[in-house]
């Protein structure tokens, strides 16, 4: 197994797989609506949205971890975690760990003041590893969203 690495634009197809991968895991096969374009538009060039960072095992990527910049009014610039994924085959060797300790190292290197992430309440075995690592999960806050199709509905009733 490799260190992680940033992911460069020809991982994406890899990327997309995985990405892939974990929506069928999550029961939301049919979710998922990002395409090769969009990762390699939105990942790359002069203003990336995101970075990606990879983890690679006998050359093949096995697990990435994507973040992006936000920021809290309470606490400024934060880091967020939006998948960390590890194909299924791979999963208890290392690797998400090794993830993880690229993205909170990351973080610390751009002085963010918190690092944040979402997992969904039934996946015990990611709450049990996140928890693990000194995470707190919020088990007292609710995730909101509004959807494309909501973002169209809340506006046709302005």
């Amino acid at each position: 197994m490799n260190e992680p690495r940033l992911a460069l634009i020809k991982d994406m197809p890899r990327v997309l797989e995985l990405i892939q991968e974990l929506a069928t895991y999550e029961k939301e096969a049919d979710a998922v609506e990002i395409t090769m374009s969009d990762l390699e538009n939105d990942g790359f060039g002069s203003n990336p949205k995101f970075i990606c960072f990879v983890c690679e095992v006998k050359n093949k990527i096995e697990g990435i971890a994507l973040v992006y910049p936000r920021y809290s009014t309470w606490k400024g610039e934060i880091l967020h975690l939006e998948d960390l994924i590890v194909s299924e085959k791979c999963r208890g060797k290392g690797i998400g760990t090794q993830l993880l300790d690229v993205v909170v190292k990351y973080g610390q290197q751009r002085g963010v003041k918190r690092i944040s992430w979402d997992v969904l309440d039934w996946n015990e075995p990611a709450i049990n590893f996140y928890e693990s690592k000194g995470a707190d999960v919020k088990r007292d806050w609710n995730v909101v969203h509004l959807d494309e199709q909501g973002i169209k509905n809340y506006l046709n009733q302005l």
